[in-house]
């Protein structure tokens, strides 16, 4: 959880030269075309960042409708595994696709023999693959020590062969959610897809976004990297005008180190004892994007941090939310189906029935009236 005194502004220098480039704020409010009852002023920025980054309400960043009361509630969609369950639809025809393409006949995983490596390997897609060969013998012109070189070619083919299947729009959303987003539309909740840190890229995401058709998408906002980096919270993270000293690069140095050896060690233990769990393996650059993207979301939707749901399908969202007090929602998918996810305040199954609404989001909010 992020402190109240603002560790951000104390970390970074300013550049004189480029101080001005760092506070222009976004002048695009959400591309809503929201009902009656929809809240489209600007509220102060030091609201927003309240939890973690304040500034002062005399500056040029106050708006002149300060007194009007913020949304409620804003929903940040992540999109891989939220809106479409890529992998359960796509992998494995991307994985047969990457095998033709290497000219590999000996190779084509049915459903039960994928689900079968998904189950063992505890969906490890370079350990599917060493555990595939062994067991029907490695192609015979490939030496024992390009074995590394090989699998890192197929996954390579596999993830061009996924990208154009969900580009291709032959693969479905999930069920319900189309009607969730239209429920948020007439409740009057803002809605900001997350594509900056999705897993498969922000061309394919943005495609899966696609999906939903002209008239939805006018009321969401879709937030890649580029409007991160043009948020408040985005130039003082990302901005040209700000640099951190040698004392901090060191610090972010150390803890990457850290990092990847604490998982390291995880992953062994898991190993060893045959554990079926999803290890988070976020670094602190993944993490440092996760943050910039819901603290913007958050500032794109006009709403506090704390009032803001994350509807999350990956750990590193889920982390850094539960990271910058940001509520959570994990919707399973085929990849995270045996996952745990201590952070999120609810774990659903998909959406509708008895599962993700927007009268359910309320209710673990705290915000239904």
């Amino acid at each position: 959880m992020e402190t109240a005194s603002c560790p951000i502004l104390n970390t970074f220098r300013f550049s004189t030269n480029n101080s001005s480039k760092l506070y222009n704020i976004p002048t695009k409010s959400l591309s809503f075309l929201p009902p009656k009852n929809y809240l489209s002023t600007t509220s102060s920025i030091g609201k927003l960042y309240s939890d973690g980054c304040s500034v002062n309400s005399s500056s040029s960043f106050s708006s002149s409708t300060q007194d009007t009361p913020p949304q409620q509630l804003a929903l940040l969609l992540e999109v891989e595994g939220v809106l479409m369950d890529v992998y359960r639809l796509g992998n494995r025809q991307a994985f047969n696709a990457a095998f033709r393409k290497l000219g590999l006949d000996c190779a084509n995983w049915s459903q039960p023999v994928y689900q079968d490596l998904v189950r063992k390997s505890m969906g490890d897609e370079e350990r599917m693959l060493v555990l595939f060969f062994n067991g029907i013998g490695w192609p015979t012109s490939l030496p024992t020590s390009e074995k590394e070189t090989f699998m890192k070619s197929v996954l390579r083919e596999k993830k061009i062969a996924l990208d154009e299947l969900v580009m291709s729009k032959s693969l479905p959303l999930r069920p319900g959610v189309e009607e969730f987003i239209d429920e948020a539309y007439e409740e009057g909740v803002p809605v900001v897809m997350l594509t900056s840190y999705c897993k498969c890229g922000e061309k394919p995401a943005r495609s899966i976004i696609e999906k939903l058709g002209n008239d939805k998408m006018a009321r969401i906002k879709i937030l890649g990297m580029e409007e991160v980096k043009q948020s408040f919270y985005g130039q003082l993270v990302f901005g040209e005008g700000v640099a951190s000293d040698l004392g901090e690069q060191l610090a972010k140095e150390a803890r990457k180190a850290v990092s990847a050896e604490e998982q390291r060690i995880a992953k062994e233990v898991a190993s060893m004892l045959k554990l079926s769990v999803d290890i988070d393996t976020t670094s602190s650059e993944e993490m440092k994007n996760v943050v910039a993207a819901l603290r913007a979301g958050a500032e794109y939707a006009n709403v506090p941090v704390d009032n803001c749901v994350l509807v999350a399908g990956s750990q590193s969202g889920v982390a850094g939310a539960e990271r910058i007090g940001m509520p959570c929602v994990v919707v399973r998918s085929s990849s995270t189906a045996r996952a745990e996810f201590p952070g999120a305040k609810a774990i659903m199954d998909g959406f509708g029935g008895g599962d993700l609404s927007i009268s359910r989001l309320r209710q673990i909010q705290g915000l239904d009236v």
